[in-house]
């Protein structure tokens, strides 16, 4: 596993930003989230050993995970990441953004039906994003897809989306001012991915987690712990992409 942000900072854009991890640790760095700028990282698929051999060996990397790699402000350096990506086809790239409607104005021209080694996920939130960005994201030609609830908001249906997901994740909001995740919302989205045999993983409770009429209150280092310890993660197109 590697991770790749050839830009860094991002811009708020819709509920599920509220909380932002990206805009809470540079605020107490002090730094401006809204300046996108480019990395010292930018290159890093390709770097190379004092023996010709890439330093980044096969497997995923999690790109733009500082950032969205589909943020407008970006546009100038995304075509560079293709061409990175294209020539490090033993690797498989994987982001997450909440700009789905900028896609095609986003991919290279070589594109067609999607590159073998590219997953997109999508994110969600509530049931307005979910309608809005999934009614976008089922009609794309991306070869793999994955949606991420995460921050879960609310109960939302989803199951009339996910032909040709790859993979559905869900999670809660870490935050001392977090809205509570509701267990009840995490199993009715387990049960839609069961119908249509959808890998599904809970990633993370919320820093609030509903659970049989009680709130919990989680630390954050206790988040993916608890989740695990639930065991309802269903899989059944081999296991997650990520």
């Amino acid at each position: 596993m590697a991770m790749w942000n050839p830009w860094r900072g991002c811009k708020k854009c819709s509920e599920g930003c509220k909380f932002c991890y990206i805009h809470k640790g540079d605020y107490k760095r002090k730094i401006n989230t809204n300046l996108i700028r480019k990395t010292a990282d930018f290159n890093k698929p390709i770097e190379r050993n004092k023996d010709g051999s890439y330093k980044i060996k096969k497997g995923i990397v999690y790109l733009c995970f500082s950032s969205d790699f589909l943020i407008a402000d970006a546009d100038i350096w995304r075509n560079e990441c293709w061409n990175m990506i294209k020539e490090r086809s033993d690797l498989t790239f994987l982001f997450l953004t909440k700009r789905i409607d900028r896609f095609l104005d986003c991919i290279p021209t070589d594109w067609g039906d999607g590159y073998e080694n590219v997953v997109v996920c999508c994110t969600i939130e509530n049931q307005n994003s979910a309608d809005y960005r999934l009614s976008i994201f089922e009609k794309l030609p991306i070869k793999k897809k994955c949606i991420t609830a995460q921050p879960l908001l609310e109960k939302i249906e989803i199951e009339k989306y996910l032909k040709n997901i790859d993979l559905v994740v869900v999670g809660g909001e870490s935050d001392y001012q977090a809205r509570p995740l509701n267990y009840e919302w995490v199993l009715e989205i387990r049960e839609q991915c069961i119908r249509t045999n959808t890998n599904f993983e809970f990633r993370q409770c919320g820093t609030y987690f509903i659970i049989n009429g009680q709130q919990l209150k989680f630390s954050k280092k206790e988040l993916t712990q608890q989740a695990k310890l639930l065991n309802i993660n269903y899989y059944t197109k081999g296991r997650g992409i990520y």
